[in-house]
């Protein structure tokens, strides 16, 4: 399954947003420059009371559809 290193940098008001359904995708880089998207609802597997900061792993089908995100740092 394809996957994609990502940077993400998000308060917890922000995962609020996201988490509420304000806000259904997030963008973000890769840590090679692309622009990635993904759902949302990810963020509630690893958002903490600080919110969202670190390198992440975004894993996704061979049709582009996400799969899992794991945290790298």
């Amino acid at each position: 399954m394809p996957s994609i290193d990502v940077v993400i940098e998000l308060s917890y008001d922000a995962c609020l947003a996201h988490y509420e359904g304000r806000v259904e995708q997030v963008y973000t880089r890769s840590l090679d420059g692309r622009r990635v998207a993904f759902p949302a609802v990810a963020l509630r597997h690893v958002v903490t009371r600080e919110g969202v900061y670190g390198v992440y792993r975004l894993t996704f089908s061979e049709g582009g559809r996400f799969i899992s995100i794991l945290p790298l740092s």
